[in-house]
């Protein structure tokens, strides 16, 4: 089943730059196994990402052994308030081609 989250965290989107830099560092041009689509955009007060992934566990394994270690390579700490975190089940996922 698909799994489908959004993260809103209130800190500056140098922060989702710096670490997103070491996260695809990390996977020497691979790919993030299990992930469907990755977006990240400013909002105001901060940054958003929304990922779609082919199950929670994929989404779950790739942030325990990339995402955290990037971030602390970053040096970018968890944002105080903690991100919000929604999750959904996409009901349907289309990629154009690029």
């Amino acid at each position: 089943m698909t799994y489908g989250m959004i993260i809103r965290a209130q800190a500056p989107v140098q922060s989702y730059e710096a670490a997103h830099g070491q996260v695809l560092a990390a996977l020497d041009g691979g790919q993030a196994e299990g992930l469907l689509c990755h977006i990240g955009r400013e909002v105001d007060g901060g940054f958003e990402v929304i990922e779609v992934w082919e199950s929670k566990e994929a989404s779950v394994k790739f942030n325990e052994q990339v995402v955290v270690p990037a971030m602390i390579r970053a040096g970018v700490a968890m944002p105080e308030p903690p991100p919000e975190l929604t999750e959904f089940e996409p009901l349907d996922v289309m990629l154009g081609s690029r």
